[in-house]
């Protein structure tokens, strides 16, 4: 990323829920489709190291939904998903989105991170185009990108460093790609998923957005220990 690029997070309305604290970090953000996200801070190829060792990036700007009731499975199907068979189960789409299916009537989609995909807001704008009434139930659109923080967590030293915060045992032979658990984390409620990149373990994080700013601290103080730290989403390609 270029010093040109680089683009101030106060002057957008979608950015992260705790950006100063990013600023203060060191953070330079640039747009995507409209969000300023953080995109490293300032050591790109160091950073690229540090995700393969133990990195935590912000990815609350990036889209996300989520829809729940009777028929939101059936539904999601109907457009093309490939939903999750059972729950606390998660699968890749072919544009690279995360379906996370969370109950047996309840679904979040996770955007890709290269924000190409767009199929949160396929999504959204196929459930509101349906004027007329449906010929059986579609659940209910949910504004996932304001309810929920997401972060993620990638490297080797990953789940050591979640055994500090959390209960689940996340080393590999316990807790495979593709798996979620709905559990304490740092003391409040989240959802970890496994979602490795190549052969470097990564894990979502969702929670409550109120609490990004607390649950940021708590996993960079975490992290310590492990000589981990903040990276930006640039150093996924360099995973």
């Amino acid at each position: 990323m270029s010093a040109e690029q680089a683009i101030q997070p106060e002057n957008f309305k979608r950015r992260g829920f705790h950006y100063r604290t990013l600023v203060k970090a060191g953070a330079r953000f640039v747009e995507l489709q409209g969000a300023a996200v953080a995109a490293d801070f300032g050591a790109p190829e160091e950073e690229a190291r540090t995700a393969r060792h133990l990195g935590l990036m912000d990815l609350s700007p990036l889209p996300r939904t989520g829809f729940k009731g009777p028929g939101t499975a059936e539904w999601l199907s109907a457009q093309g998903v490939d939903v999750p068979g059972e729950s606390n189960r998660a699968v890749r789409q072919g544009d690279g989105a995360l379906a996370l299916r969370l109950a047996p009537s309840e679904v979040m989609i996770l955007g890709d991170l290269a924000v190409q995909g767009g199929l949160p807001a396929k999504l959204n704008q196929a459930w509101d185009s349906e004027t007329t009434p449906p010929a059986m139930p579609r659940g209910f659109p949910l504004p996932r990108d304001e309810t929920h923080a997401w972060f993620l967590v990638t490297g080797a030293r990953a789940s050591a460093m979640f055994a500090k915060i959390c209960a689940v045992d996340l080393r590999p032979q316990f807790f495979p790609d593709g798996h979620i658990a709905q559990t304490s984390l740092a003391k409040m409620t989240g959802t970890i998923v496994r979602d490795d990149k190549g052969e470097v373990p990564a894990f979502h994080v969702l929670a409550d957005s109120a609490s990004a700013e607390y649950l940021w601290g708590c996993l960079i103080d975490a992290m310590a220990e492990f000589e981990g730290g903040p990276v930006g989403l640039s150093a996924v390609s360099g995973i």
